[in-house]
């Protein structure tokens, strides 16, 4: 595999039908970058700015795509102090979701499934039947 160095330099970077395994940037400005139809399995982002970025259809192929496996299982992702104050978080599967630590201050839920949600040892769900009747 041929290794590309660039190193204090301005370039802009077409990869199509590549394989980037196993490259590393390090203090590079990638502003606007877009990343579609991508493996970034294992990929590990530090010490990034992300403001204004938007993540979206992440997971396994939709159906219809030719490699989309109906029994495909996302593997986790971890968030490690991160900063994401104001973020919007719309139609995410979040099942089985571990947070821990978090400052939640002003966080608002709104039209979602909340059966099975803990916080603090509190089964929510049923905390707001109790509060209804």
């Amino acid at each position: 595999m041929d290794k590309i160095e660039i190193k204090e330099d301005c370039k802009v970077v077409d990869a199509r039908n590549a394989m980037l395994n196993g490259s590393y940037f390090n203090d590079v400005a990638m502003t606007n970058v877009k990343i579609i139809n991508a493996n970034l399995s294992d990929l590990e982002i530090e010490g990034a700015q992300l403001g204004g970025a938007f993540i979206h259809n992440i997971g396994g192929p939709l159906e219809g795509h030719p490699a989309y496996d109906p029994n495909f299982k996302q593997r986790p992702v971890r968030f490690e102090d991160c900063n994401l104050n104001n973020s919007t978080f719309t139609d995410c599967n979040l099942a089985g979701v571990l947070i821990t630590d978090c400052n939640l201050k002003g966080v608002s839920i709104t039209d979602c499934n909340i059966s099975g949600l803990i916080i603090n040892g509190v089964n929510i769900e049923e905390l707001l039947k109790a509060y209804r009747k």
